[in-house]
């Protein structure tokens, strides 16, 4: 399944795409599509990852977001 985690800047969208490859989990920073929410307009698309543990590594992280679509 595809989730998306909003942002809240592309500078955290980057440093989570960085956390991320580097725990071994596969995400993209995409365009957040406009029926989804607000933000900066960025946001992080996950596949086959728990996001509730990806929000937990940001969060422990201290990296910006918005929340979770599924």
């Amino acid at each position: 399944m595809k989730y998306l985690i909003g942002m809240t800047s592309i500078t955290y969208a980057l440093k989570t795409q960085k956390l991320l490859k580097d725990k071994g989990l596969h995400c993209d920073v995409v365009s957040t599509p406009k029926d989804v929410g607000s933000g900066c307009g960025y946001s992080i698309s996950l596949r086959g990852a728990d996001p509730d543990k990806v929000i937990a590594l940001l969060d422990q992280n201290g990296i910006k977001h918005k929340e979770v679509y599924r």
